[in-house]
């Protein structure tokens, strides 16, 4: 049944662009699958934000919002390496579950880390989304509470990037996808660490959109909210009340919500995005 928009109605229950919008889904919805029309007069049908074909390696990838972004790509058709420092069999369910393998390294290492990469194999995505947090106020930080969050949260970053950008660059493709934090850009009591590690992931994420935008990779920056996790679960109520009043869209964001927006910036719809902070908060850093 054809339908305006150059699009028609999609088989075996994938919504065309004429019906997500019915019910009320943006047209940018990550499962979406079009038919275009080719010169030849053939109806060519592509599934929107398509990572088919493609190589992706995923840190911290066994639990929340890293396991979310991992099945996406994989629900996306890229093969999907699943990166953990612990948690086995929590990281090989994940990897299961996006149809990949799960590969053990501690980011913060620099030999880890490559040897990491070089696992993966050849990558067209890279997502950093490994990080800690060893929450306290200033006065009472420890040296070990500092180093060991941005060792692993910034330092991390900087490694396996550092692996991965020089087969990208050979082949002059690639996407990167690093996760920082609302708190990155606004603060947190009691998290200068966290902070600091996330706010460096944004200038380090752009710094590096500058090197390889002319080697055709790109660069960008995912940064979620008050999300639905294993560290929200455990807050007290009048913690949650607290962040609910000050998100506009009134609730919690869920990991896959996360992972949408980075299975976007991996594919060819967003080409011509680099060195951008997508922010996926409900609101809250408007």
């Amino acid at each position: 049944m054809a339908v305006s928009g150059g699009c028609k109605a999609a088989p075996g229950g994938v919504l065309s662009r004429p019906r997500a919008r019915a019910r009320g889904l943006p047209a940018s919805y990550p499962g979406l699958l079009f038919a275009r029309q080719k010169s030849t007069g053939v109806t060519e049908r592509a599934i929107f934000c398509s990572l088919e074909g493609r190589t992706a390696l995923v840190t911290g990838g066994s639990r929340g919002i890293g396991r979310a972004i991992a099945v996406e790509l994989g629900k996306a058709g890229a093969s999907v390496v699943v990166g953990y420092q612990s948690g086995a069999e929590e990281a090989e369910d994940a990897a299961k579950e996006a149809g990949g393998r799960a590969v053990q390294a501690d980011v913060s290492s620099p030999d880890e880390a490559r040897a990491l990469v070089e696992e993966a194999g050849d990558l067209d995505i890279l997502v950093n989304n490994a990080g800690l947090t060893r929450d306290g106020v200033l006065a009472r930080m420890t040296d070990d509470d500092w180093q060991n969050v941005i060792g692993t949260n910034l330092s991390g970053v900087f490694h396996t990037c550092r692996a991965a950008t020089r087969g990208m660059m050979r082949k002059r493709s690639g996407s990167i996808v690093n996760v920082s934090s609302i708190v990155g850009l606004r603060g947190n009591w009691g998290q200068t660490n966290y902070a600091a590690s996330k706010a460096g992931i944004i200038g380090f994420t752009k710094s590096l959109a500058r090197e390889l935008g002319s080697r055709g990779v790109r660069a960008n920056v995912v940064a979620p909210g008050y999300i639905n996790t294993r560290l929200t679960d455990v807050l007290p109520d009048e913690a949650r009340e607290a962040m609910l009043a000050n998100t506009p869209l009134g609730k919690l964001g869920d990991p896959q919500d996360v992972a949408g927006a980075v299975r976007f910036l991996c594919s060819d719809e967003a080409a011509f995005i680099t060195g951008d902070v997508l922010l996926v908060d409900g609101g809250l850093g408007m």
